[in-house]
């Protein structure tokens, strides 16, 4: 339980922090809950089960309020409390570091994140997936560009109807299974009507569609990251699109399973076409931050579309890409913005001879660059290659359109690369990295190599679970019960 509460304590203890101790109050209490995550890992056998909060009593409406994690959740958990980290250590020397305002939300929105990876309870889910939109939107409002006005009322709108989707759906199963908790509905969702099922599933696939984003439900996207402060950026990317992404293995598919077969090719489809439009729209930016926006849409369209297929490799190199896109997205916003800080400017065509000022900076963002594309040895290279193989055992068509990501991907970084860091410079002077932008380029680097030569390492961990949430919509529920 110490998992949810530590979080939430530090977002109190935040406000009683002296200003200039903030900081470092932020980077020591993110460790503290990593420390304590790597405990649980080292007494986790990936084979259980592990409830951290269950009253065993008879709620009222059907209501459970479990709380516990499978290796499934358990590895995003990890996900969560490894980037956390990594965002305020980014932000370091930043003098949005020293607001307490600024460090209590960060922790508060890392609670909510680990609730809705943690919640066995449908209707614990739906409420601590809300919480999420609670940090960010007064982050992005309080610390984001001046004048944002129009562009947050559009992330509000468009995350809250979403999200009222997924309510009537899990009020849906929560009655129709006489109970909220996962397996009860999970076992309602693999006999249920396969009319009803359906619209269970859009209601899931509405919320889910937003959050990622899917095309053409991504509209919100670009111009959000955009005027986002830096941290803003990377909560939003690296990690609270993954509630979506783990809402369609965990809850969607397995709750609605008799009505995925209707809607399997629909989201494929999104998918892909969000893969090409994503990669052709970022190939045409001249704002390096925008271009990773557009970016980010092509990789997570390539992502949903393999979750959809639903095999184990499917699956299970899906949460490989889902871990490689956290480590692109942190060191690609942290790359734009530590241009735009230092040149005032995100336009490519006023940047160039970056790599001449700044060596350092040119070295990381080239490796980054790389890990971007996929290139051998990196967690992108295993992972994009089987999604793509996956898809093309689908259907030839599908696994063509996810291959192009490869070659548009490879275009939008590498002009992006050199119209920012080659040529002749345009500037007098750019301050080469800090220590802790190194380190932070550094770690990412070592995480996206280390997953690359070692995706087994990931693969072994989440089978477990991805077989026993496979078996259970197999009608084999012995092994849940």
């Amino acid at each position: 339980m110490e998992l949810l509460i530590l979080p939430l304590v530090f977002a109190l203890i935040s406000y009683f922090i002296p200003s200039k101790g903030v900081k470092y109050f932020g980077i020591i209490a993110s460790l503290a809950i990593f420390a304590v995550t790597i405990g649980h890992l080292m007494n986790f056998d990936t084979k259980e089960y592990v409830s951290i909060f269950d009253p065993k009593t008879n709620l009222p409406f059907g209501l459970t309020f479990k709380l516990g994690y499978d290796s499934l959740s358990f590895i995003l958990v990890l996900l969560v409390n490894s980037v956390v980290p990594l965002i305020l250590l980014a932000n370091f020397n930043k003098e949005l570091a020293a607001n307490k305002s600024f460090t209590a939300l960060v922790f508060f929105m890392q609670m909510g994140l680990l609730g809705v990876f943690l919640a066995q309870d449908g209707m614990l889910f739906y409420i601590f997936w809300e919480i999420t939109l609670i940090p960010i939107f007064l982050i992005l409002y309080w610390f984001g560009e001046q004048n944002n006005n129009s562009v947050l009322l559009k992330f509000f709108i468009y995350t809250l109807l979403g999200s009222l989707g997924m309510l009537l759906s899990i009020i849906v199963l929560g009655i129709s299974a006489s109970s909220f908790d996962f397996v009860d509905m999970a076992i309602y969702g693999v006999i249920a009507p396969a009319k009803i099922a359906c619209w269970v599933a859009c209601g899931f696939l509405l919320a889910f569609a937003i959050k990622i984003p899917l095309f053409p439900f991504h509209t919100w996207q670009p111009s959000t990251y955009t005027t986002a402060p830096m941290a803003g950026t990377m909560l939003l990317s690296a990690l609270m699109l993954k509630m979506a992404l783990y809402g369609m293995i965990k809850w969607m598919i397995p709750l609605s399973f008799t009505g995925i077969p209707t809607i399997k090719w629909l989201v494929i489809t999104l998918g892909l076409i969000g893969v090409v439009y994503g990669a052709v729209i970022a190939v045409k930016q001249t704002d390096i931050k925008k271009l990773f926006a557009y970016a980010s849409i092509s990789h997570v369209g390539l992502i949903a579309a393999g979750i959809m297929i639903y095999s184990t490799t499917a699956i299970e190199v899906a949460i490989i890409q889902m871990i490689n896109h956290s480590i692109v997205a942190i060191g690609l916003f942290l790359a734009a913005d530590i241009i735009e800080s230092r040149t005032k400017t995100r336009e490519l065509y006023a940047l160039g001879g970056i790599a001449k000022l700044a060596p350092n900076f040119g070295f990381w963002f080239a490796a980054l660059t790389f890990v971007s594309i996929s290139v051998p040895f990196t967690a992108g290279f295993f992972g994009e290659f089987l999604l793509i193989k996956e898809l093309f055992t689908a259907h030839w068509f599908a696994g063509f359109a996810a291959a192009t990501t490869l070659v548009l991907g490879a275009v939008y970084m590498l002009r992006a690369y050199q119209l920012s860091m080659f040529g002749a410079p345009k500037l007098e002077s750019f301050e080469d990295l800090k220590w802790n932008e190194i380190l932070v380029f550094a770690i990412l680097l070592a995480i996206a190599i280390l997953i690359g030569l070692f995706p087994q390492c990931v693969i072994d961990f989440v089978k477990p679970s991805i077989e026993a949430i496979q078996e259970l919509t197999a009608h084999d529920l012995k092994i849940i019960k």
